[in-house]
């Protein structure tokens, strides 16, 4: 059974939404519900505890592969999850009278808030599919131009036949360049071509052959040269933001292309900061120490 898992920018909990949610026993039957099935992220309007500022959106989607206990925390569980997508257009809760989830709207056309209330609800098929495809919008991406070019959503068939690599790397790519404003976070240039395509790229800090998910948390935006020091583990980044740089050495004074501060140009918003977790990874299996 596909479901909805609502999660705040700040969570309450431990969450980690691309490979685990956490929630309490009340949601546990609900959540169980879901394994082997895929449910959506929702960001309510309270981003962080008792404070506004959520965008009220669907934001991704992933596959519930097993649930288990929190050892340090009693009554409360984590929900793993697999195939982590986040939507390149995030869709919300209701457009105009329209309410992607049917459960939320009350037979008067009013919002129901007691349905709102649950962080945990399950989702029909339909209802899913009009959120994964609204999510990437009536657009497909156009790998030569490296712009969207308005045509019909694919055919449905799985939801991993149609999240494949050729939606998920052109909308990682579009979502990191956006959070960095199309600057490279390491020398805080903002070069676009003659063609107005912009020349910074969307790097991994966990690579995808090492089960890095799509997630802009889990991304950097670079200039071509300094994605190719940071593949080869000549520079990693600290927890505090750090440039940090191979006692081996930079080849050819490369060490010229990193800002004076000697810091990362990071998002104002801090769900799209590069996550302390990835950016260890890139310290202990790249970084040439």
């Amino acid at each position: 059974m596909k479901g909805v898992f609502t999660t705040r920018v700040v969570p309450e909990y431990d969450d980690l939404p691309e490979r685990h949610y956490h929630f309490p026993r009340t949601y546990l039957r609900q959540v169980e519900r879901c394994i082997g099935d895929w449910v959506v992220y929702y960001e309510p309007r309270r981003s962080s505890g008792h404070q506004p500022g959520g965008r009220q959106v669907y934001f991704a989607t992933a596959m519930v592969t097993g649930v288990r206990q929190d050892p340090h925390r009693p009554n409360h569980y984590y929900a793993d999850v697999q195939g982590y997508f986040e939507f390149p257009d995030p869709v919300p809760f209701r457009d105009g009278p329209h309410y992607y989830e049917s459960l939320l709207r009350r037979p008067d056309g009013a919002t129901n808030k007691g349905a709102f209330g649950r962080a945990v609800r399950g989702l029909p098929d339909d209802e899913f599919w009009a959120i994964l495809q609204a999510g990437i919008a009536s657009d497909v991406f156009d790998e030569e131009a490296d712009n969207l070019v308005a045509q019909p959503p694919p055919e449905r068939t799985t939801v991993e036949t149609f999240l494949n690599r050729k939606v998920r790397d052109p909308s990682f790519r579009r979502l990191v360049r956006q959070a960095y404003d199309l600057r490279c976070a390491v020398s805080g240039l903002r070069l676009v071509n003659g063609g107005g395509r912009p020349e910074v790229q969307a790097a991994h800090i966990m690579p995808v052959e090492h089960d890095g998910p799509d997630t802009v948390r889990n991304g950097v935006a670079l200039s071509g040269t300094v994605h190719w020091m940071f593949d080869r583990g000549l520079i990693s980044f600290g927890d505090d933001g750090s440039i940090l740089t191979s006692p081996h050495g930079l080849p050819d004074d490369m060490d010229r292309l990193i800002r004076p501060e000697r810091r990362l140009l990071t998002p104002d918003h801090p769900a799209f900061r590069p996550h302390p977790g990835y950016l260890a990874w890139h310290r202990d299996h790249v970084y040439k120490r």
